[in-house]
C-alpha cells in the first residue's frame, strides 16, 4: 500500500518529527483513519512507530478535552498587536 507520493510521505515524516509525543500519536491515528483498511500498518511502517502507538492515538482522540490544556500562542502577543492598532488609530489628521 502506497497511497501517498514520496514527496507527501517526506512532508508527513518531517511534520510528524516536529510534534510532541501525544500529538504524534493523534496525527498518526487521524492519517490511518483516512486511509481505512491497512492504514495503521502503512503509517506504522512509514513513520517508524509501533501499531500500538497508533491505536493509543485513536483512544486519545476519543477523550480530547473541550479546551486545549495549554496556550499555543505566546503570552502577550495579542496585547502587543492591540497596542499597535491603538497607536495607529489615535493619530489624527487635520485639514487646513
Amino acid at each position: 500500500m502506497a497511497p501517498y507520493s514520496q514527496d507527501v510521505e517526506e512532508a508527513m515524516k518531517t511534520f510528524f518529527g516536529s510534534l510532541r509525543e501525544k500529538d504524534r500519536r493523534r496525527y498518526a491515528a487521524v492519517e490511518a483513519a483516512k486511509l481505512g483498511v491497512g492504514g495503521i500498518a502503512y503509517l506504522a511502517n512509514l513513520l517508524g512507530i509501533d501499531p500500538k502507538t497508533i491505536r493509543q492515538g485513536e483512544s486519545d482522540l476519543k477523550c480530547l478535552p473541550d479546551m486545549p490544556p495549554e496556550d499555543v500562542r505566546k503570552k502577550g502577543a495579542a496585547e502587543s498587536e492591540k497596542s499597535k492598532r491603538v497607536r495607529r488609530s489615535s493619530v489624527s489628521f487635520t485639514r487646513s
